[in-house]
């Protein structure tokens, strides 16, 4: 067991790692669409590849920050059940979804996403629209995004398998520490 935290710590510090990253993406998305704005208002230029840059950096900002927001609990569920119960049983419900809900999505989609991003890049696939983009690198992201979530899927398992098996201290029951 003591591996396989391992591994689920080795997994979160990569997730933290990649979800901070992604972060970023916001700050430059943000400043490519206010100079493009700028441009097309002040300058009446304007740029598809600008565009489609924004486009790829909000589809990169949601895509690998998914595994980074399943790590801080921040997805959307459905709580008619979940709050009602103790640590114990929400690590139940947390390990039953994760095993036949999100590892299994998470994976059949990175699957199935790769063939696609194979494609573009063996087509070297360009945007249909006068000074688009390559398609290849917004195509990578589906399969990189669905793998690194089920990388965090598998390690928020690995937890509830920890907090289930004794292995890991329920945050509710840690022993308070004096400051």
């Amino acid at each position: 067991m003591n591996a396989l935290l391992t591994l689920a710590r080795l997994i979160d510090a990569l997730t933290e790692r990649v979800g901070r990253l992604s972060i970023w993406l916001v700050l430059i998305a943000t400043l490519i669409s206010a100079g493009n704005a700028l441009a097309r208002y002040a300058l009446g230029e304007s740029s598809n590849a600008w565009l489609e840059i924004q486009w790829y950096l909000f589809g990169a900002m949601f895509l690998l920050a998914a595994g980074y927001t399943l790590k801080h609990n921040g997805h959307v569920r459905i709580d008619i059940f979940y709050n009602r119960f103790g640590a114990r049983g929400q690590a139940w419900i947390d390990l039953l979804g994760g095993l036949l809900f999100l590892l299994p999505m998470a994976v059949l989609l990175a699957w199935l996403a790769w063939p696609m991003f194979l494609d573009a890049w063996l087509t070297h696939e360009m945007s249909p629209d006068a000074g688009g983009l390559v398609r290849w690198p917004v195509k990578l992201l589906l399969p990189a995004g669905f793998a690194l979530l089920a990388l965090q899927g598998l390690a928020e398992v690995i937890k509830r398998i920890g907090i289930l098996s004794g292995h890991l201290i329920l945050p509710r029951e840690a022993p308070e520490t004096e400051v």
